[in-house]
């Protein structure tokens, strides 16, 4: 039976057992891996940035239904700055309701635009952002909920680069809307914090990366799995694009170009932070070069393993946080009991 203390607006919303999110992963979110996240009982989505063309995200879409039987799942739709002439965000949009997918986490830009459609599709809009000032342009236009990852995060922090537990305080002060914690999350007791904190439930990406379902060579994962809280390092702050990846040859040589030239641009960055130059360590698990994101979390992944197991063990992490906070909560009671 699943502890009442998980039963919150994320659960209630997606219909999944516990409150923890697996966020889009570029490249690695794809039907096999949302599909074991549905199982364990937690909210994933497939990364539509991951399959461009609308044939392959559909059928895409149908193996991850048919691995997840009726579970919960969703579509995750990036939308970074256009780095794509000619993108259509609205078509993506579009088919996913056309789909039936009830689910959609946005990121990267302000959804605004295309809050119509996915409200008239009846789609439930989790938005992510960095910070609570982002958030509270997302809870003005309509979103449903908001996950605000910290600067620990792997991938994009944001320029703000305010920390996991400094968004959750700002967050339950001024926030109207449910929200998730992401950024360093790794264990269940953070969980527990997080829920504590007024938050409804969390949002894992680094952690999950070492599951066996993830689509990548084992040794991507065994470096990763070898790599502690202080490997990974910011970088491309000087085209406003910050982001959090795993320490290597690439990061270094970035980090010295954007030393010698503050207003180098993205166009001399690009033919070393291509996203194709990082697919590769995925296939060949080479992981000296290309853009790894990963975030500090690392410091948490100790082996490569079944999702289904890595989600048992932070439930198993969380009960013993709350076994800590229960017997003080009892005693507490008994106190006020006596004195009333």
């Amino acid at each position: 039976m699943t502890d009442p203390v998980f039963d919150t607006a994320v659960t209630r919303a997606f219909g999944c057992r516990l409150p923890i999110v697996a966020g889009g992963l570029m490249w690695l979110s794809d039907a096999s891996y949302v599909a074991a996240g549905a199982r364990a009982g937690i909210m994933s989505f497939i990364t539509a940035a991951s399959f461009p063309d609308p044939a392959v995200l559909r059928a895409e879409i149908a193996k991850c239904r048919a691995l997840s039987g009726d579970r919960p799942f969703g579509v995750n739709i990036s939308m970074l700055p256009k780095l794509v002439e000619g993108e259509n965000i609205a078509d993506i949009f579009r088919l996913i309701a056309d789909e039936g997918i009830r689910f959609v986490e946005t990121s990267g830009r302000n959804p605004e635009a295309f809050m119509p459609i996915l409200k008239q599709a009846g789609i439930t809009v989790l938005h992510k952002v960095p910070s609570v000032r982002y958030a509270l342009k997302a809870q003005a236009v309509g979103v449903d909920m908001v996950s605000i990852v910290g600067a620990e995060c792997g991938g994009h922090p944001g320029l703000d680069l305010i920390g996991s537990m400094v968004n959750q305080a700002l967050a339950e002060r001024d926030l109207d809307i449910p929200f998730l914690i992401g950024g360093g999350i790794g264990t269940g007791s953070q969980i527990i914090a997080a829920l504590a904190c007024g938050a409804s439930g969390v949002v894992v990406g680094t952690r999950f990366l070492v599951a066996e379902e993830v689509t990548a060579h084992d040794g991507y994962k065994q470096a990763l799995v070898a790599a502690s809280e202080r490997d990974t390092t910011l970088t491309m702050s000087s085209v406003r694009n910050t982001v959090r990846t795993l320490c290597n040859e690439t990061t270094e040589m970035v980090k010295q170009l954007e030393a010698d030239d503050p207003n180098i641009g993205i166009a001399a960055l690009m033919p070393h932070v291509s996203g194709a130059i990082g697919r590769k360590a995925y296939e060949t698990g080479d992981v000296s070069r290309g853009m790894l994101s990963a975030g500090q979390s690392l410091g948490l992944t100790d082996r490569i393993a079944p999702l289904a197991d890595i989600v048992a063990q932070l439930e198993q992490e969380a009960q013993t946080a709350l076994s800590r906070l229960r017997p003080h909560q009892t005693a507490t009671q008994h106190a006020e009991a006596i004195t009333s």
